[in-house]
């Protein structure tokens, strides 16, 4: 039995970079502290491709984009996992945010 913990909210939340709205939902998943937002609710116009990669040995190994808003970029500022492991499977293609990304309940 493992003690990580997928979590789904229903609070209303947004992530907010350089002063836009990149993503909006009251259907995350909180996972170690971290909002994951359905990809259908992340704004597809503000992502862009990214080599980076991180290996997590429960969730598996994250991918990540490039956040672009108003001509500035956040490197590797979203993350989620394409294929996670079974105990965050949960996750799978949702996307997650750090690097300067507010998410806050609204």
């Amino acid at each position: 039995m493992s003690d990580h913990s997928v979590i789904a909210s229903d609070q209303h939340v947004q992530a907010v970079w350089n002063g836009t709205v990149i993503a909006d939902s009251s259907a995350t998943i909180v996972v170690e502290r971290n909002h994951y937002f359905p990809r259908e609710h992340v704004d597809p116009a503000v992502l862009a491709g990214s080599s980076e990669h991180t290996w997590c040995p429960w969730k598996g190994e994250a991918s990540y984009f490039d956040i672009v808003v108003d001509g500035q970029t956040n490197p590797g500022g979203a993350w989620y996992y394409p294929e996670p492991m079974d105990e965050a499977v949960a996750i799978k293609d949702y996307v997650a945010f750090w690097r300067g990304v507010e998410v806050t309940t609204v």
